[in-house]
């Protein structure tokens, strides 16, 4: 049975036009005139048989039917555009979209892409570094990997990490300082800093890290080192002998493994976030997403095996 559907293209200027309020700002919205957009407008009034817009000397005004009709037209259009996405994305089934800070793709997820391939060789990766807040299914992402406290209403959530944050160097660095012997040492040398690419309440830095080791730091004392606005360039800075860094588990426990760096001491302060796995039910649901997160929990896992001693919490 066909169903009596008012024209889309005029339902869509109308709702434009009724959240700007006006045909001007709805025509800049939808690359169109405002005269285009008026006579969407009038196209759909006449379909419904009812005055959507009153007409003013300055401008338009909502009617009272106008303002239920957009109240309950609104919802209806974002159902339409998530439904149609998703139908579309389908049609590309092999693609799995994931989205993570840069550092914690640079130094965790990439080294580990070549076991994915061999173990799910279907899986077409694509890769977005960010840490800005995501709407999964408008912004067509699959799988957020999210540093946080772990309330995500909505979405399906895995425990994916916890952040330990260890003093590192690189093995010549550490032979060469050898009057570094306790904490209240590093003072004595220079200490690289990271900006953190999104600021969460209680980040471990410096401060923090000598405080749970009994030593003052107010980020003046001692030598300053330098800054860098991603974590994986403060730990390229730290590998090539610039200085010491203080980073999370998960961003250098491949280093740790392969000696590019080292502990300067065996102590590690536990931070007050974790790494979470998100994805909406919907992409629960496709095969592939589904796979790639069980992958990323095993690879999770198997890196929290690694021992990490003397643990404080700041």
């Amino acid at each position: 049975m066909s169903r009596p559907l008012p024209p889309l293209a005029a339902l869509h200027a109308f709702e434009a036009a009724a959240r700007h309020e006006g045909f001007q700002r709805a025509g800049e919205e939808l690359h169109v005139s405002a005269g285009a957009i008026g006579h969407h407008v009038k196209q759909l009034e006449a379909w419904l048989g009812i005055v959507l817009f009153q007409r003013m000397p300055r401008g338009v005004v909502l009617t009272s039917a106008g303002q239920r009709y957009a109240a309950s037209l609104g919802p209806i259009l974002n159902q339409l555009a998530d439904v149609s996405e998703q139908a579309r994305r389908q049609g590309d089934d092999k693609v799995v979209t994931v989205t993570a800070t840069s550092s914690l793709v640079s130094r965790w997820l990439m080294p580990r892409l070549g076991r994915l391939r061999d173990r799910y060789p279907q899986i077409e990766l694509r890769v977005l570094a960010s840490m800005h807040p995501v709407d999964l299914a408008r912004d067509g992402v699959d799988v957020a990997i999210r540093l946080g406290p772990g309330r995500y209403p909505g979405l399906k959530v895995d425990l994916l990490m916890e952040e330990w944050f260890s003093a590192v160097c690189c093995p010549d660095f550490r032979a060469n300082a050898a009057s570094l012997r306790q904490p209240a040492d590093l003072l004595r040398y220079p200490l690289l800093h990271d900006e953190p690419e999104v600021h969460l309440p209680g980040e471990i830095d410096w401060t923090r890290w000598l405080h749970s080791c009994g030593v003052h730091y107010s980020g003046n004392s001692g030598n300053s080192g330098a800054r860098f606005s991603h974590t994986y360039l403060c730990l390229d800075a730290a590998a090539s002998g610039q200085g010491v860094a203080i980073a999370a588990s998960p961003l250098i426990g491949d280093d740790l493994r392969s000696g590019r760096l080292v502990r300067v001491f065996e102590h590690a302060v536990r931070g007050p976030h974790c790494y979470y796995l998100l994805r909406s039910p919907q992409a629960e649901t496709r095969p592939l997403v589904h796979a790639f997160c069980e992958w990323l929990i095993a690879e999770a896992r198997a890196d929290q095996e690694t021992v990490w001693p003397t643990v404080e919490t700041a």
